[in-house]
């Protein structure tokens, strides 16, 4: 089966009402077990230390962090009540991208039932991320030998500041980001490759500008992996949004990038990226349509 990597901390206890809906994850899990597309094929992450974190995080920021110790206005910028739980979620969610990337490297492809933490910058955390996911993987596989370059696709509707800023000196990883352009982070960075969208803008064009840009980037770069950040938060009616895009438009953007990077013989690993919503199975369900999407073209491939 199709291997997905997820571990049960992911969804610590959190208040209901807050706008980062922490029980996605869980609801996630629940539904594609429902679905019959979780039997014994996930893989679980362990917790990774501070020492292979500070790859790409300051070492003295994530000590801060897990002792509750970041100074209060630099926290406001990450958005979140700190718990134990909180911690111990953000330190194992890093690993199940990374473990997500190696599967990919060897089945071809493999999904993350959470990650995309794109605004974590190197010495502080913003916009509900503290730990940034794919500059750590992107990282740790090229310091591993692994791999020669990464291209990490972006599509969340923010743009991956964090990202781009952690990777502005790694040649070797190439960072594009398709996002809002009037959005959340208002300070952006500069990617390899940024494209701001208008706000209100359809399937039609977004699915081109995903497709061309896509194409381009796998013909020019030749990645030996490609990680992938499948936001959800493009939805037309996504609470932080601002793009009209619908559900089958994510359907058919997912299908389009999985199924380009297979039949180019490039290995793929997804991360849901963000999403909200106040209705949180909606939102779950929502975050499957990468998986549902990545199952059906596993097979087909």
């Amino acid at each position: 089966m199709l291997p997905l990597i997820y571990h049960d901390n992911y969804s610590c206890p959190f208040p209901d009402d807050h706008r980062f809906v922490m029980s996605k994850f869980v609801r996630l899990y629940q539904y594609l077990k429902q679905s019959g597309l979780i039997k014994s094929n996930i893989v679980k992450p362990k917790q990774a230390t501070l020492e292979a974190l500070s790859i790409v995080h300051d070492i003295n920021y994530l000590r801060a962090m897990c002792e509750n110790a970041v100074d209060e206005k630099a926290w406001r910028r990450v958005g979140l009540p700190w718990s134990q739980g909180l911690i111990n979620r953000t330190l194992t969610a890093p690993n199940g991208t990374l473990v997500a990337a190696r599967v990919a490297l060897q089945k071809g492809l493999a999904c993350h039932l959470a990650g995309g933490t794109h605004h974590a910058h190197a010495d502080f955390g913003s916009g509900f991320c503290m730990i940034n996911d794919l500059a750590y993987t992107a990282k740790s596989l090229l310091a591993e030998g692994r791999v020669n370059k990464v291209l990490i696709f972006d599509l969340d509707v923010h743009q991956g500041d964090g990202t781009a800023s952690i990777l502005a000196d790694e040649a070797n990883a190439y960072t594009c980001s398709i996002h809002c352009e009037k959005n959340f982070p208002f300070r952006k960075f500069n990617s390899d490759l940024d494209i701001g969208l208008a706000i209100g803008l359809k399937d039609a064009e977004y699915l081109h500008v995903v497709q061309a840009t896509l194409e381009r980037l796998l013909e020019e770069q030749k990645p030996d992996l490609v990680l992938y950040d499948a936001g959800v938060d493009v939805w037309q009616d996504d609470v932080l949004g601002r793009l009209d895009i619908s559900w089958q438009g994510i359907k058919q953007r997912d299908e389009y990038v999985i199924n380009t990077c297979l039949k180019s013989g490039i290995p793929i690993a997804t991360v849901i990226g963000g999403g909200y919503d106040k209705d949180h199975d909606r939102l779950a369900r929502r975050h499957a349509i990468v998986i549902e999407t990545a199952n059906e073209v596993f097979y087909r491939n």
